[in-house]
């Protein structure tokens, strides 16, 4: 490809990925493949002679976008949002095309300079103490990018580490490290995110994970109560993990009691804020960081919640030498003249090589300006809190966290429902509607609803929950009428074979959400032969029967003045053609149903299964 070539297929890019974001939310939000699909859609070994551009764009669409899962919909609620934005797309272009491999102030000028003056800015955006700072006189913190929060931990925890053993071998020169390496011990909370205890594993350090409290924050008193425990052992705390919007439920760690007792037992003290961190912009929230000048770091993800595009995590120390000690290996090839006047960012991370990511951040901060992103974030947790709003009204839910962002973790009510709920979770992502994740909180499966998409609208959130009521409906439903008939759920929903007899009491609203699941639609090709001894349906199926024996009354009052004719009418309600259409929508209740679950009926009829009919058989009852 040629600059020519280049030049025209680089526009037909952006508009393709202009009309992508336009149009993601017309697409199903996560896959309908199954694992290997590619395989089979793709050749085996890479082709010899080069291939058009049509032919392969023809490819992304026919090929790719059917396994992508759509982070960018609008029906997406799962983790958290994955930041994207034009400026940042532009960014990400810009530095792409440039190419710089930035590890040092001499490989590239500009890619140094830019990190350290936008993690300047971001810093203060926050409200970072000034030692977090690059630029105040005599800092001697700094700011940098890793490509996520998880090498952030990573990178602080070895640099804790570092520095403890070498304060323990200023006092037992004689000791090895190894040695001395066996009696550290790192803290955090059982709501930290698994990256802490992953940087642990690779770092060969003890870690001991604490119960927070009731709100799931981590206190003061637990964490001065196990480090004193560990000292009693000859043990010796080196680092401590606190986290601003743990991923679970978005609970904050208490830093104001944690951060005292973390500097007196001189424990390299780590905040996590990878999500809830970028909203410190908002004043309204800065109370959260309340005790951050206590720690030694700090690190947050705007390529989740600042509209920044992956990778693009943010790290600040107090101290750059205390990280650089524990990470720098200098060989001739590496170094250059001004090294003693300049930033070299492959002192503060574990990759040598180093992407311009500053240039994609500054785009978008200079195109949405601090009053931009601070609309953006305060709008997605405006609707967050609508949704909560609409959980707290429906009295079969409980929402199961303090909503304080843009995260709502809800339930079925039920200390032994958790089984129930992964029911819902499960029948709600394979209709590829919406898409959630679960977590555990206070020992209850959750459903995480998280408002991720860039323009989230009202209308997003209605549409959610609308979704999950239908779902949450039909499983009760479901659950109440196995647990009157007997009958396992399989068979009700699956089987058009005889079901045997059942003698139990059901209301009629019940028997009509049965008569669904029995595979006896109510459409105007089927019929029920008969009702009682005096009602009568006809006509409402094709080749089944169903023969109610009540007792002698008339089901003619159903309703206010209606009676089961109405069954015609939700049959008219259903179009051959607007199966495809009611896929991308909550399937509304038919209206007979919704008149019978209002419960406008005072009796119960005793009912009987007396075997459905074969599709084989005659066919005669058809009128």
């Amino acid at each position: 490809m040629d600059s020519k070539e280049f030049r025209q297929r680089g526009r037909e890019m952006v508009d393709y990925i202009a009309e992508y974001m336009e149009s993601v939310g017309e697409r199903r939000v996560t896959p309908d493949v199954e694992p290997g699909y590619l395989r089979d859609l793709i050749p085996s070994t890479a082709p010899y002679e080069g291939e058009g551009w049509p032919e392969i764009m023809a490819d992304v669409e026919t090929k790719i976008m059917p396994g992508v899962t759509h982070w960018q919909h609008p029906r997406f609620h799962a983790y958290f949002p994955s930041g994207n934005s034009f400026p940042s797309i532009l960014g990400d272009m810009l530095s792409d095309g440039i190419g710089a491999i930035g590890f040092s102030w001499a490989a590239s000028p500009a890619c140094t300079e830019l990190e350290t003056i936008v993690l300047d800015w971001l810093g203060q955006m926050i409200g970072l103490p000034q030692d977090f700072l690059s630029f105040p006189e005599n800092s001697i913190g700094g700011g940098v990018m890793q490509s996520s929060a998880s090498e952030c931990v990573l990178v602080c925890l070895l640099a804790a580490r570092a520095q403890k053993i070498k304060e323990l071998k200023a006092l037992h020169p004689f000791v090895e490290e190894g040695v001395l390496l066996s009696k550290l011990v790192a803290y955090c909370s059982k709501e930290a995110h698994s990256c802490v205890e992953k940087a642990a594993m690779i770092a060969f350090t003890k870690l001991r994970i604490l119960d927070p409290d009731a709100d799931l924050a981590l206190r003061g008193a637990t964490l001065a109560q196990a480090i004193e425990e560990d000292k009693a052992m000859g043990l010796v705390p080196f680092f401590v993990s606190a986290t601003l919007g743990t991923t679970s439920c978005v609970s904050f760690d208490n830093l104001a009691e944690i951060g005292p007792i973390a500097e007196a037992a001189g424990t390299w003290l780590h905040v996590d804020g990878a999500y809830a961190g970028n909203a410190m912009i908002c004043p309204e929230f800065k109370y959260l960081m309340k005790g951050i000048e206590h720690a030694m770091s700090f690190n947050c993800n705007p390529n989740k919640w600042l509209l920044t595009n992956f990778d693009c995590s943010t790290m600040w120390v107090r101290d750059r030498f205390k990280l650089t000690q524990a990470l720098v290996v200098d060989p001739l090839y590496l170094q250059h003249s001004h090294s003693g006047k300049s930033i070299d960012y492959r002192h503060w991370g574990i990759p040598l090589s180093r992407r311009f990511r500053a240039l994609k951040l500054w785009f978008v901060i200079r195109n949405y300006g601090v009053a931009g992103l601070q609309k953006y974030i305060r709008e997605h947790c405006r609707l967050a809190k609508c949704f909560e709003a609409l959980v707290r009204e429906d009295d079969r839910f409980e929402v199961c966290n303090i909503v304080r962002m843009g995260l709502v973790c809800f339930r079925l009510k039920g200390n032994d429902n958790n089984e129930l709920n992964k029911k819902l979770l499960s029948n709600i992502n394979e209709s590829g509607k919406l898409h959630m994740v679960p977590a555990a909180v206070h020992g209850k499966f959750v459903i995480r609803f998280c408002v991720c998409a860039q323009d989230a609208k009202d209308s997003d959130i209605e549409y959610a929950w609308d979704v999950i009521t239908e779902y949450a409906t039909e499983l009760l439903e479901a659950e109440i009428v196995k647990e009157k008939s007997g009958l396992p759920l399989d068979v009700l929903e699956h089987s058009n074979e005889e079901v045997g007899q059942v003698a139990h009491k059901v209301e009629i609203s019940e028997l009509m959400d049965l008569m669904e699941r029995v595979h006896m639609p109510i459409q105007k090709q089927n019929s029920i032969a008969s009702i009682g001894r005096q009602g009568s349906l006809a006509s409402v199926g094709r080749q089944q029967s169903l023969a109610i024996i009540g007792r002698q009354q008339s089901l003619a009052s159903i309703g206010r003045q209606q009676s089961l004719a109405y069954i015609g009418e939700v049959g008219n309600n259903l179009s051959e053609g607007g199966e495809q259409e009611m896929a991308n929508k909550p399937r509304q209740r038919p209206s007979l149903a919704k008149r019978l679950s209002k419960r406008q009926f005072s009796f119960t009829d005793t009912i009987e299964f007396v075997g459905m009919v074969n599709t084989a058989q005659d066919e005669s009852m058809n009128p």
